[in-house]
């Protein structure tokens, strides 16, 4: 983000300077934990059951195309890491790619039970 400024200087020239601003942000844990189906049983039945579906629900549901997570390798990691940076909560691409190889319908859950909560009201964005 850029600031400017503008001074008048003795003799009447103008000085425009601009000025670097930079933002940062709190970084939060998530709502819910990687392992938390049972605060949402119904996503969990859903991620367990037909895992390709829920998917798409939840790409949908990240505006993304439904298709992403078909077509596109690696897809829950990616969708996993824009949740995490769209809403600064705490991790690591490393731990994103573990928990969605080795536990991917529960790391489907926790995003799609994140978004939810954001979603209520029950955390900020």
């Amino acid at each position: 983000m850029a600031q400017q400024v503008v001074t008048t200087q003795p003799g009447g020239h103008t000085v425009v300077t601009t000025q670097h601003v930079s933002v940062t942000f709190q970084e939060r844990d998530w709502s819910t934990g990687l392992f938390g189906c049972f605060e949402d049983i119904k996503s969990c039945l859903c991620g367990y059951f037909c895992l390709p579906c829920f998917q798409c629900q939840l790409a949908t549901k990240m505006n993304e195309h439904c298709c992403v997570p078909i077509c596109v390798p690696g897809a829950l990691t990616a969708m996993r890491v824009k949740v995490r940076t769209q809403h600064h909560i705490e991790g690591s691409m490393m731990y994103d790619c573990c928990a969605t190889t080795y536990c991917g319908p529960c790391a489907a859950c926790q995003i799609h039970r994140e978004l939810e909560n954001i979603e209520k009201g029950r955390v900020t964005a």
